[in-house]
């Protein structure tokens, strides 16, 4: 078991005020699996992953991500913590300017001070699987938005996360860009078994993976699975789901 989340609960505001963003979730993740979460705006799916991604804390309940409880690690070390464990992905590519695309790829690899030769090979490694190895030289304003959304994924798995958390990834992206990247990162599981943690409002999307939790006022209000079904198939029973849920789905 890659990842366990036991009973978690978020509350914001104080005594007078108090909103309850999460409610008793538990779930876990296998190593290797690709999960994705949905739900309507104010469901609790970004804090869900902002608790995964430590950047934000539980009021109960715990975290455990491979043997280790991310809920009691010191402040001091969540920023390691998240350079050694996760890989992000955002829908606006968070990509430095002011770098080269070969550069952000090379980021998390070049801050741990590891060999400038194992650095470069790496950064190539990724780039050739993700299909922009032609670009590696330009910066982030000069090349298209799927061609920066992969750099993004290029740079998230360069380090060998345990797990990837893809925040509404395809959100920016024309139809063929999104197609491109969904389809990079179904093969990223199924080829180096990455696991992925995918919040997405977007039911295409959502059908790359291989199960869904749907959130819904805090709580799980239903998970299904893709089995021996297609993607479309799956997408359809994704829709019927989404129905029950109400709500926008955002």
């Amino acid at each position: 078991m890659l990842l366990q989340v036991e009973n978690v609960e978020k509350y914001y505001g104080n005594k007078g005020n108090i909103t309850k963003a999460l409610d008793g979730v538990s779930f876990s993740v296998e190593d290797g699996e690709f999960i994705s979460i949905m739900g309507a705006s104010g469901s609790g799916k970004t804090t869900l992953l902002n608790c995964l991604s430590t950047i934000d804390s539980v009021s109960a309940g715990q975290i455990i991500l491979d043997g280790s409880n991310i809920t009691e690690i010191k402040e001091e070390d969540i920023a390691a913590f998240r350079r050694d464990n996760l890989g992000f992905i955002f829908q606006d590519y968070n990509l430095l300017d002011t770098l080269t695309i070969e550069e952000n790829i090379a980021l998390p690899l070049t801050i741990k001070e590891l060999h400038p030769k194992f650095v470069k090979s790496k950064t190539v490694e990724v780039a050739n699987r993700l299909q922009i190895a032609d670009i590696l030289d330009k910066f982030p304003y000069q090349v298209s938005g799927g061609q920066k959304q992969r750099c993004a994924c290029a740079r998230a798995i360069g380090n060998s996360p345990k797990l990837i958390l893809a925040d509404e990834p395809t959100g920016a992206l024309d139809s063929k860009s999104a197609y491109v990247l969904l389809e990079t990162m179904k093969n990223l599981n199924e080829e180096m078994k990455v696991t992925i943690f995918l919040v997405t409002h977007d039911a295409l999307s959502a059908s790359y993976a291989e199960r869904i939790l749907f959130l819904k006022d805090g709580r799980i209000f239903n998970e299904i699975f893709k089995g021996e079904k297609n993607r479309n198939q799956f997408y359809y029973e994704i829709l019927d789901v989404l129905s029950l849920l109400g709500g926008e789905i955002i």
